[in-house]
Protein backbone atom coordinates (compact mmCIF):
# COMPACT_ATOMS: atom_id res chain seq x y z
CA UNK A 1 0.00 0.00 0.00
CA UNK A 2 1.15 3.50 -0.83
CA UNK A 3 0.20 6.44 1.38
CA UNK A 4 0.29 10.18 0.77
CA UNK A 5 1.54 12.19 3.71
CA UNK A 6 -1.33 14.02 5.44
CA UNK A 7 -3.78 12.10 3.23
CA UNK A 8 -7.01 10.79 4.72
CA UNK A 9 -7.74 7.09 4.12
CA UNK A 10 -10.52 4.61 4.76
CA UNK A 11 -8.83 1.35 5.78
CA UNK A 12 -10.88 -1.81 5.99
CA UNK A 13 -10.73 -5.58 5.78
CA UNK A 14 -12.87 -8.59 6.71
CA UNK A 15 -12.52 -12.22 7.62
CA UNK A 16 -11.85 -14.83 4.97
CA UNK A 17 -15.16 -15.97 3.46
CA UNK A 18 -16.81 -13.28 5.60
CA UNK A 19 -16.21 -15.40 8.71
CA UNK A 20 -15.82 -13.83 12.17
CA UNK A 21 -12.54 -12.25 13.22
CA UNK A 22 -13.64 -11.41 16.76
CA UNK A 23 -14.97 -14.16 19.00
CA UNK A 24 -15.25 -12.47 22.39
CA UNK A 25 -14.84 -9.06 24.01
CA UNK A 26 -11.19 -9.72 24.83
CA UNK A 27 -10.46 -10.21 21.12
CA UNK A 28 -11.81 -6.75 20.33
CA UNK A 29 -9.78 -5.20 23.13
CA UNK A 30 -6.62 -7.06 22.14
CA UNK A 31 -6.98 -5.89 18.53
CA UNK A 32 -7.34 -2.27 19.66
CA UNK A 33 -4.27 -2.68 21.86
CA UNK A 34 -2.33 -3.87 18.82
CA UNK A 35 -3.69 -0.94 16.79
CA UNK A 36 -2.42 1.48 19.42
CA UNK A 37 1.04 -0.13 19.30
CA UNK A 38 1.49 -0.66 15.56
CA UNK A 39 -0.80 1.78 13.73
CA UNK A 40 -1.25 4.84 15.93
CA UNK A 41 2.43 5.93 15.82
CA UNK A 42 2.18 6.41 12.04
CA UNK A 43 -1.18 8.13 11.64
CA UNK A 44 -3.89 10.07 13.44
CA UNK A 45 -6.89 7.80 13.87
CA UNK A 46 -10.05 9.82 13.22
CA UNK A 47 -12.67 7.08 13.65
CA UNK A 48 -12.92 3.31 13.94
CA UNK A 49 -15.42 0.50 14.24
CA UNK A 50 -14.77 -3.16 14.86
CA UNK A 51 -17.54 -5.48 13.68
CA UNK A 52 -17.81 -9.23 14.25
CA UNK A 53 -16.34 -10.08 10.83
CA UNK A 54 -14.69 -6.85 9.64
CA UNK A 55 -13.19 -3.53 10.69
CA UNK A 56 -13.06 0.09 9.55
CA UNK A 57 -10.57 2.85 10.32
CA UNK A 58 -10.50 6.44 9.11
CA UNK A 59 -6.99 7.81 9.43
CA UNK A 60 -4.81 10.75 8.45
CA UNK A 61 -1.27 9.75 7.56
CA UNK A 62 1.61 11.32 9.47
CA UNK A 63 4.79 12.56 7.83
CA UNK A 64 7.20 9.95 6.50
CA UNK A 65 10.25 10.06 8.75
CA UNK A 66 12.32 7.10 7.62
CA UNK A 67 15.09 9.39 6.36
CA UNK A 68 15.30 11.00 9.79
CA UNK A 69 15.77 7.57 11.35
CA UNK A 70 18.62 6.87 8.94
CA UNK A 71 20.38 10.14 9.68
CA UNK A 72 20.01 9.85 13.45
CA UNK A 73 21.02 6.17 13.48
CA UNK A 74 18.44 5.23 16.09
CA UNK A 75 17.13 2.04 14.51
CA UNK A 76 17.47 0.18 17.80
CA UNK A 77 14.79 2.32 19.43
CA UNK A 78 12.12 2.41 16.71
CA UNK A 79 9.24 0.00 16.19
CA UNK A 80 9.52 -3.08 13.98
CA UNK A 81 7.22 -1.59 11.35
CA UNK A 82 9.23 1.66 11.23
CA UNK A 83 12.49 -0.30 10.96
CA UNK A 84 11.15 -2.20 7.95
CA UNK A 85 10.13 1.07 6.30
CA UNK A 86 13.66 2.45 6.72
CA UNK A 87 14.94 -0.45 4.65
CA UNK A 88 12.23 -0.35 1.97
CA UNK A 89 11.59 3.41 1.75
CA UNK A 90 7.85 2.84 2.19
CA UNK A 91 5.73 4.75 4.63
CA UNK A 92 5.88 2.74 7.88
CA UNK A 93 2.10 2.53 7.97
CA UNK A 94 2.18 -0.05 5.15
CA UNK A 95 4.32 -2.42 7.18
CA UNK A 96 2.44 -1.66 10.39
CA UNK A 97 -0.87 -2.84 8.93
CA UNK A 98 0.68 -6.13 7.84
CA UNK A 99 2.26 -6.67 11.25
CA UNK A 100 -1.02 -5.88 13.01
CA UNK A 101 -3.07 -8.39 11.02
CA UNK A 102 -0.41 -11.09 11.05
CA UNK A 103 0.19 -10.94 14.80
CA UNK A 104 -3.53 -10.78 15.55
CA UNK A 105 -4.19 -13.79 13.28
CA UNK A 106 -1.50 -15.77 15.11
CA UNK A 107 -3.09 -14.95 18.46
CA UNK A 108 -6.56 -16.02 17.27
CA UNK A 109 -5.17 -19.23 15.77
CA UNK A 110 -3.61 -20.08 19.12
CA UNK A 111 -6.88 -19.27 20.87
CA UNK A 112 -9.07 -21.32 18.51
CA UNK A 113 -6.63 -24.08 17.60
CA UNK A 114 -6.78 -23.12 13.93
CA UNK A 115 -4.24 -22.31 11.21
CA UNK A 116 -3.98 -20.00 8.24
CA UNK A 117 -4.82 -16.39 7.54
CA UNK A 118 -7.77 -14.91 9.36
CA UNK A 119 -8.28 -11.94 7.00
CA UNK A 120 -8.86 -11.50 3.29
CA UNK A 121 -5.59 -11.20 1.44
CA UNK A 122 -5.65 -7.51 0.60
CA UNK A 123 -6.48 -4.82 3.10
CA UNK A 124 -8.16 -1.88 1.36
CA UNK A 125 -6.87 1.65 1.87
CA UNK A 126 -9.05 4.07 -0.09
CA UNK A 127 -7.68 7.59 -0.44
CA UNK A 128 -10.39 10.16 0.26
CA UNK A 129 -9.57 13.15 -1.88
CA UNK A 130 -12.13 15.58 -0.49
CA UNK A 131 -13.43 16.46 2.95
CA UNK A 132 -17.09 15.87 2.11
CA UNK A 133 -16.36 12.27 1.17
CA UNK A 134 -14.19 11.80 4.24
CA UNK A 135 -17.02 13.14 6.42
CA UNK A 136 -19.42 10.66 4.84
CA UNK A 137 -17.03 7.82 5.69
CA UNK A 138 -16.64 9.19 9.21
CA UNK A 139 -20.38 8.88 9.79
CA UNK A 140 -20.66 5.61 7.86
CA UNK A 141 -18.08 3.95 10.11
CA UNK A 142 -20.01 4.90 13.24
CA UNK A 143 -23.31 3.80 11.69
CA UNK A 144 -22.09 0.26 10.93
CA UNK A 145 -23.39 -1.59 14.02
CA UNK A 146 -26.64 0.39 13.96
CA UNK A 147 -27.30 -0.34 10.28
CA UNK A 148 -26.40 -4.00 10.82
CA UNK A 149 -29.02 -4.30 13.54
CA UNK A 150 -26.50 -5.16 16.25
CA UNK A 151 -27.68 -2.30 18.46
CA UNK A 152 -30.65 0.03 18.70
CA UNK A 153 -28.43 3.09 19.13
CA UNK A 154 -24.91 3.74 17.91
CA UNK A 155 -23.78 4.57 21.42
CA UNK A 156 -24.68 1.04 22.52
CA UNK A 157 -21.86 -0.49 20.47
CA UNK A 158 -18.73 -0.62 22.60
CA UNK A 159 -16.17 -1.24 19.89
CA UNK A 160 -16.29 1.99 17.91
CA UNK A 161 -15.21 5.56 18.51
CA UNK A 162 -18.79 6.84 18.59
CA UNK A 163 -18.99 6.67 22.38
CA UNK A 164 -15.81 8.72 22.70
CA UNK A 165 -17.06 11.52 20.45
CA UNK A 166 -20.40 11.45 22.28
CA UNK A 167 -18.66 12.06 25.61
CA UNK A 168 -19.77 8.71 27.02
CA UNK A 169 -16.23 7.39 27.33
CA UNK A 170 -12.80 8.95 27.68
CA UNK A 171 -11.08 7.00 24.92
CA UNK A 172 -7.76 8.30 23.60
CA UNK A 173 -7.15 6.15 20.52
CA UNK A 174 -8.67 8.75 18.17
CA UNK A 175 -7.38 12.28 17.71
CA UNK A 176 -10.81 13.70 18.39
CA UNK A 177 -9.79 17.35 18.33
CA UNK A 178 -8.22 16.95 14.89
CA UNK A 179 -11.28 15.14 13.52
CA UNK A 180 -13.69 17.77 14.78
CA UNK A 181 -11.55 20.52 13.26
CA UNK A 182 -11.11 18.72 9.92
CA UNK A 183 -14.84 18.04 9.56
CA UNK A 184 -16.10 21.30 11.02
CA UNK A 185 -18.00 19.55 13.79
CA UNK A 186 -18.62 20.37 17.41
CA UNK A 187 -19.40 17.96 20.24
CA UNK A 188 -22.98 19.16 20.08
CA UNK A 189 -23.42 18.78 16.31
CA UNK A 190 -21.62 15.43 16.11
CA UNK A 191 -24.42 13.37 17.63
CA UNK A 192 -27.20 14.78 15.49
CA UNK A 193 -25.22 14.59 12.25
CA UNK A 194 -24.15 11.03 12.98
CA UNK A 195 -27.73 9.81 12.71
CA UNK A 196 -28.40 11.40 9.35
CA UNK A 197 -29.08 9.01 6.46
CA UNK A 198 -26.28 8.36 4.01
CA UNK A 199 -27.52 8.65 0.45
CA UNK A 200 -27.07 5.71 -1.94
CA UNK A 201 -24.74 7.73 -4.17
CA UNK A 202 -22.58 8.57 -1.18
CA UNK A 203 -22.40 4.89 -0.29
CA UNK A 204 -21.04 4.04 -3.75
CA UNK A 205 -18.24 6.57 -3.32
CA UNK A 206 -17.09 5.12 -0.01
CA UNK A 207 -15.56 1.92 -1.43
Amino acid sequence: MQFIERGIYHIYNRGNNKLPIFFNDNNYLYFLKKVRKEIAPHCDILAYCLMPNHFHFLIQVKLFIAQAFKQMDIKESISESARISVQTERHPLSSAIGILLSSYSQAINRQNGTTGSLFQQKTKAKYLDNIDLALTVFHYIHQNPFEAGLVQKMEDWEFSSFRDYSGLRGGTLCNQQLALEVFGLTRESFYEESYRAILEKEMRDIF
